[in-house]
């Protein structure tokens, strides 16, 4: 990292970086801003470890992300790992499973929104499992609630999936 120059506190860094690439004070995320080139689908092997809130496999060539337990800013980063191998080829498939997850808040929010547009960009398609009522509350509530398909299985949602066209890229909008 670069340092700048001393101004009487302390050294400060010039090019701080957050967990999973975000620049303080932007709001962009700068590994999202650099186009990645067309990736093949991932093999089980190129899909991230389960960790001990994400766990990620492959389902008729759709990744499932399963996502479980209390998911807030302070472990986001290791869930941004699974959705970012998921969502990196084109025409990815993916279905994120929230069936587990007890509690998030915007941090999730904020990520399964990226990841949202980054399958779109890709010429892929993105739903989640959901079945809780409150979840679907927090989606509506947040504005949200008709960006993802919902399903309440797995099989459910790759069903759809596996007979859907690929969704053309367009850029999420917020509602009016």
């Amino acid at each position: 990292m670069d340092v700048a120059p001393d101004l009487g506190d302390g050294p400060t860094i010039a090019n701080p970086r957050l967990p999973g690439g975000l620049t303080p004070g932007t709001g962009i995320d700068i590994q999202d801003a650099t186009p990645a080139p067309a990736q093949h689908r991932p093999a089980p092997q190129e899909l991230p470890a389960a960790s001990r809130h994400a766990r990620s496999y492959l389902v008729d060539n759709i990744t499932v992300t399963e996502l479980s337990g209390i998911i807030d800013l302070s472990n986001v980063g290791e869930i941004q790992a699974h959705t970012y191998a998921a969502t990196a080829p084109h025409g990815a498939q993916v279905i994120i499973d929230l069936r587990p997850v007890e509690f998030f808040d915007c941090a999730l929010l904020g990520l399964l929104c990226r990841a949202h547009r980054r399958t779109l960009e890709r010429g892929g398609h993105l739903a989640l499992v959901c079945v809780r009522p409150w979840h679907l509350h927090v989606f509506k509530a947040a504005g949200v609630g008709k960006l993802f398909e919902t399903f309440a299985t797995v099989r459910d949602a790759g069903s759809k999936q596996q007979n859907a066209p690929a969704q053309s890229a367009s850029p999420l909008r917020p509602p009016r």
